[in-house]
């Protein structure tokens, strides 16, 4: 498998949980312009939309996939804003400050909104969402984040889903660090709405998200949208009518996301993108313990596109000094967004392979050793999860 197509004269490596590292020709593909009424430029976007409804499993199921401008916290707000009805009730059950973001819209937008709130070291349970759902009657719409990036931990939607279901209620998913790198079916795990972006697993660039909408639930919400711009049935209408964004549509963007999709079947789909992530994951863990770190969750808990280290216990360590040395030698980390504990965060998603985290572990090395740190130390037998 290839080992790396960064120009390093050019381009740092980010292992971040987005943007991303991209591929060369992902990034050739916005060399061009497009007019936002050209038929070419309508054909795209009707491909896209395409494609991403075969990656949710629900092409010709009853689903619809939108495109929104913005980041993907536009596309958030817009589920947020347009699906929940006058009167309706949010419950967001969380476990880390991207499902806290949720929440804030909500109120934001003066919905009842209920957050049933779980440590950042565990998992989001759901019975205890069965349970909310049973005393609460006026819920109407149950949200969670899949893969919940301040620790990196995935949340069981699929189990969740069956109890959403059951309850009767209508179930929205973030899935913004997940989507394109871990199987799933929106159908099967009965989501009415799942949101992504551009700029993560499928490894385009930023300028867009889009929502999967199941078409029966999305048409029931006329007359509910807070927004103008962010009308998602609205949108979707414009889409459907003639192709057209109804505001200034990302070209740029949508020509390079259609190229990444494109490179994504020709890896060989989510399966495959899923595998090389979970390599890149096994070989930075590896490496990380060997060099002294430890992962803030428990292995058993931890997914494969974001992990969270804890800051090493010696007192010579500053993690503003240990990011600008590794900055300078061309990797991006990111820093820490836990609530109870100091970490810093390293992804494993982008066009990276093994081969570029075995690069980043040598500067890691490096860059302790210049700040005079040696976190070696016997180690106990702990085994990598996934």
């Amino acid at each position: 498998m290839e080992k790396q197509l960064l120009d390093r004269s050019k381009d740092k490596a980010l292992f971040t949980p987005g943007p991303l590292t991209t591929s060369r020709t992902v990034k050739q593909a916005m060399l061009r312009d497009l007019g936002s009424r050209d038929s070419e430029f309508i054909a795209l976007v009707r491909e896209i939309r395409r494609r991403l409804l075969e990656i949710g499993g629900v092409a010709g199921r009853g689903y619809e996939a939108i495109p929104m401008q913005g980041s993907g916290t536009f596309a958030l707000e817009a589920v947020v804003s347009s699906t929940i009805p006058p009167g309706g009730k949010l419950l967001v059950a969380l476990n880390g400050a991207y499902g806290r973001r949720i929440e804030q819209i909500a109120r934001v937008l003066k919905i009842d909104v209920l957050a049933l709130a779980f440590p950042e070291t565990q998992a989001v349970d759901p019975q205890a969402v069965a349970l909310a759902l049973e005393r609460d009657a006026a819920i109407t719409h149950v949200a969670v984040v899949h893969c919940e990036t301040t620790t990196g931990i995935l949340n069981p939607v699929r189990e969740i889903g069956a109890v959403v279901r059951h309850a009767q209620r209508l179930y929205f998913v973030d899935a913004m660090s997940s989507f394109g790198a871990v199987p799933l079916n929106l159908a099967d795990w009965s989501i009415d709405y799942l949101v992504s972006s551009a700029n993560k697993c499928i490894e385009g660039v930023p300028g867009f998200a889009f929502v999967l909408a199941r078409r029966e639930a999305l048409l029931a919400t006329s007359g509910f949208a807070r927004s103008l711009s962010l009308d998602l049935l609205a949108q979707w209408k414009g889409l459907e009518l003639d192709g057209q964004f109804r505001f200034t549509p990302p070209t740029h963007a949508l020509l390079a996301f259609h190229q990444a999709l494109i490179e994504l079947e020709q890896e060989g789909g989510v399966e495959a993108r899923a595998a090389r992530y979970r390599q890149n994951y096994r070989t930075l863990v590896e490496g990380m313990r060997a060099l002294g770190f430890r992962e803030y969750l428990a292995p058993e808990l931890q997914g494969y596109i974001i992990t969270s280290f804890l800051y090493p216990e010696d007192p010579n360590f500053r993690f503003a000094e240990f990011y600008a040395r590794l900055n300078d030698k061309g990797y991006v980390i990111y820093p820490g967004k836990v609530s109870q504990g100091n970490c810093f965060r390293i992804g494993h998603i982008g066009r990276i392979f093994p081969g570029d985290v075995q690069d980043l572990l040598a500067a890691v090395q490096s860059t302790l050793a210049a700040m005079g740190l040696d976190l070696s130390r016997p180690q106990e037998p702990c085994a990598v999860s996934l």
